[in-house]
């Protein structure tokens, strides 16, 4: 099939893994399709370039917003509409349901093909106190609505979007299918390696972006209360961002500078040691829409314990899952993994066989394949 994949990002190149979700995914569908990537705003420089097999169209539309995004959709709309002519597309996909789904409606409307739309991030949420969402804008907004009433098929990444989906929609149904790990690169650790942390403690690892949504500073507050009961524990956060400074004052005013290390961005390919690394990993976010990192601990033999958000309910058991925003219930799960890590190695063991079960790249693209397959034999 000749497939035209909508992004608002992508890979500038081999070497860039910018959203390693899609990095993954498309280089797995061009093994055996015809892919062609729009990404509108990143790379910020327009241009096409191959990628394993496919074919990037780069509109490098950068920040633009307000009237400003105009151009850039219709260039953008005029590529997809060009390369169409050159062949034709079988089905047009958008990951991200705003100016990406926008597209893939609209010009898969004009074409007369399928167009699936997969909801990738806060396309239907509003955390105005954060600044988080994409029902913030009024344009977004009505961009998702258009796109979600248009679309072939919609996909969710976990049982929680999908909810959320349900309740702005309910006349649309939302498919389950979330986004595969890459088990090649994820996966528990071979042989004995020399382990990333001292042997002597307890890690727990927390892997995101040091930014609002992420809500590390209830992470901070819930673990001074666990280091009081589990001396030995060590938090190490794995990520960078605009919160940093804050985060690193809130450590020190809770005394917990010599316990937790920011070891801030790593490369894609250096991120499962640390996992592999870790007792346990924490998540402590107000919002998610799957949850890779969830799923990357799991593929390595790691649980985690965190808020009710994303995937994380799906997959491990209910007592290590705790209200978003709520420090003590934080405190008392990750005291109570802590206290039975036998059980806690359990888990991460039987997780890994859920990974490799319903979450591997395979898993994601024979999905997709089959959701394609369909929608080409109803549109004839």
């Amino acid at each position: 099939m000749k497939l035209g994949l909508i992004t608002p990002g992508f890979s500038a190149d081999e070497n860039d893994w910018c959203i390693p979700v899609l990095y993954n995914l498309v280089r797995e569908l061009a093994r055996e399709h015809e892919i062609h990537v729009f990404t509108l705003r990143y790379p910020h420089r327009a241009g096409t370039y191959p990628f394993h097999g496919a074919t990037v169209h780069a509109l490098g539309g950068a920040a633009r917003a307000g009237v400003a995004r105009l151009p850039l959709l219709f260039r953008a709309l005029t590529a997809i509409l060009g390369e169409a002519r050159r062949k034709p597309f079988d089905l047009l996909h958008a990951f991200w349901v705003d100016e990406p789904g926008f597209l893939a409606v609209f010009a898969g409307g004009m074409l007369q093909i399928p167009r699936v739309v997969t909801l990738m991030g806060g396309e239907l949420v509003g955390l105005r106190d954060i600044g988080y969402g994409g029902q913030l804008s009024m344009v977004n907004s009505a961009l998702t609505g258009y796109a979600m009433r248009g679309a072939s098929a919609v996909t969710a990444g976990s049982a929680y979007l999908a909810q959320i989906a349900k309740a702005q929609f309910p006349d649309i149904p939302t498919q389950v299918l979330p986004l595969g790990v890459d088990t090649d690169l994820f996966h528990p650790p071979t042989g004995n390696p020399p382990p990333l942390f001292s042997p002597d403690q307890t890690h727990l690892l927390h892997a995101a972006s040091l930014v609002p949504v992420k809500d590390q500073a209830t992470l901070l507050r819930a673990f001074a209360r666990v280091a009081q009961t589990h001396p030995n524990s060590h938090l190490h956060l794995l990520g960078d961002g605009p919160l940093r400074p804050q985060l690193e004052q809130l450590a020190q005013d809770l005394h917990l500078t010599s316990r937790l290390t920011f070891h801030g961005s790593r490369p894609h390919h250096e991120t499962p040691v640390f996992y592999q690394s870790a007792d346990l990993c924490v998540l402590s976010s107000r919002f998610e829409s799957q949850g890779m990192v969830v799923l990357e601990a799991a593929a390595c033999g790691v649980t985690t314990v965190g808020t009710a958000v994303g995937i994380l309910p799906e997959i491990v058991p209910p007592e290590q899952v705790v209200p978003v925003g709520d420090v003590e219930a934080l405190a008392r799960a990750i005291t109570s993994a802590l206290s039975d890590p036998a059980r806690v190695r359990g888990v991460g063991r039987g997780q890994t066989d859920q990974v490799r079960e319903r979450f591997t790249l395979g898993v994601c693209k024979h999905e997709l394949e089959r959701i394609y397959s369909s929608l080409k034999i109803e549109h004839g």
